[in-house]
């Protein structure tokens, strides 16, 4: 007979992978044991095998979670109403709280990417190109003549504004993330010089 999964399956699997984010994100995944694993979780190493048969199976799951809860909130956006303009805007505020709420994933994502196996990375890597084809779709309407040849770039631009905020942006500084995200798509919309 299967053996049941106890009531909170779902809660303790995605404990195990936030504490896995914080130590990939700190330590990098190969400085960063099983063992190293149980001890942040306080359980021990067989149960954290319990949930997840490999460390390669906990590092998928940071990556592709976070990827996959950005092109939901990029779908869940552009299939909405309102225009191009406002669904980007829209969409950098809530892809700011995401990160702010997942730097350690987000982290991971940036640093560790190469460290899945190909199949595995395959798969996140086709999640960022559909993320990055949504905001491609988004700025060909708002600028037409991005449309081919500069549509790719001015997205990887858009990403490369935001991306990189878990480095520097301290959710409980002087300057919220939602006042970042209004910052950067002020800037990328309409340039920081152009006069109000």
């Amino acid at each position: 007979m299967a053996r049941t999964q106890s009531p909170d399956y779902e809660d303790r699997r995605a404990a195990i992978l936030e504490e896995a984010a914080k130590l990939y994100a700190e330590r990098g995944f190969l400085g960063a044991s099983i063992a190293d694993l149980a001890a942040a979780c306080q359980v021990s190493k067989s149960l954290v095998y319990h949930y997840y048969a490999a460390k390669e199976d906990i590092l998928f799951d940071v990556m592709q979670s976070h990827v996959q809860a950005l092109l939901e909130t990029g779908e869940r956006i552009a299939s909405g109403d309102g225009g191009a303009r406002e669904k980007l805007i829209a969409l950098t505020h809530e892809f700011m709280q995401l990160y702010v709420g997942a730097a350690s994933r987000h982290k991971v994502l940036l640093n560790e990417l190469d460290r899945l196996p190909a199949d595995r990375r395959r798969i996140v890597v086709d999640i960022q190109r559909r993320l990055i084809a949504l905001v491609e779709h988004l700025l060909e309407e708002i600028r037409p003549d991005l449309a081919g040849r500069l549509s790719r770039p001015a997205a990887m631009l858009y990403f490369g504004m935001i991306n990189w905020t878990h480095t520097w942006l301290d959710p409980e500084g002087a300057v919220t993330p939602d006042e970042i995200a209004a910052l950067a798509v002020t800037i990328f919309l309409d340039g920081i010089c152009k006069p109000t």
